[in-house]
Order: C-alpha cells, then structure tokens, then sequence
C-alpha cells in the first residue's frame, strides 16, 4: 500500500519560510508526477507546484518567485520551500504522487500570521 508521509508544517509570521517534505513508500515503481496541493477552510482544493520525474515544475500564479518544488527521486521525496508567506498561504498543504493512479497525503497545516 502507498503511503505519502508529510511533515514541516506550522506557524510562522508574514515574511517568513517554511520547508515542507514528503516521502512516498510502499511501492516499487518510482513516482511520476508529485505536486503539492493547499486547501484553506471554505474554499476548494487548488494546486500550488508539481513536478515530473524528470524535474519540468509548474506553479500557482499566487506562489510563484516564493515557493520552489523539488524531489529527490532516490529517496522518492518531494518538498516545498516556501518563502515570504503571507496569511493568505494559510491552508493544509497536501503533497500527491502519481504512480498508476494518484496518492494522497494526510495534509499538514501552515498558518501565518500577520
């Protein structure tokens, strides 16, 4: 069974930088996609960065300058460094991986405050 383990959340003030990581395990293939997904209360769920095996990233126009996605396809590892929050980053923050179909994380709360 895949599972997506996420850690690095928690509060910090405006301005200030938060690394978030999460490990895939329980699979023999290698992730293809990763990608990180936020979702703050009352509102949907919305892509923040992905990136593919072989490194291509795409971001949210709202994260982008900030927040850098980046893997470690031998420890099959995706992170987020995310940079400059601001309030409206407030959200849990799940990590997903494509292998066969999409995994989930369990999601991990960041909070700013201003």
């Amino acid at each position: 069974q895949v599972q997506l383990v996420e850690s690095g959340g928690g509060l910090v003030q405006a301005g200030g930088s938060l690394r978030l990581s999460c490990a895939a395990s329980g699979s023999i293939f290698r992730p293809n996609a990763m990608g990180w997904y936020r979702q703050a209360p009352g509102r949907q769920r919305m892509v923040v960065a992905t990136i593919t095996r072989d490194g291509t990233t795409t971001y949210a126009d709202s994260v982008k300058g900030r927040f850098t996605i980046s893997r470690d396809n031998a420890k099959n590892t995706v992170y987020l460094q995310m940079n400059s929050l601001q309030p409206e980053d407030t959200a849990v923050y799940y990590c997903s991986a494509e292998i066969v179909r999409t995994y989930w994380g369990q999601g991990t709360q960041v909070t700013v405050s201003s």
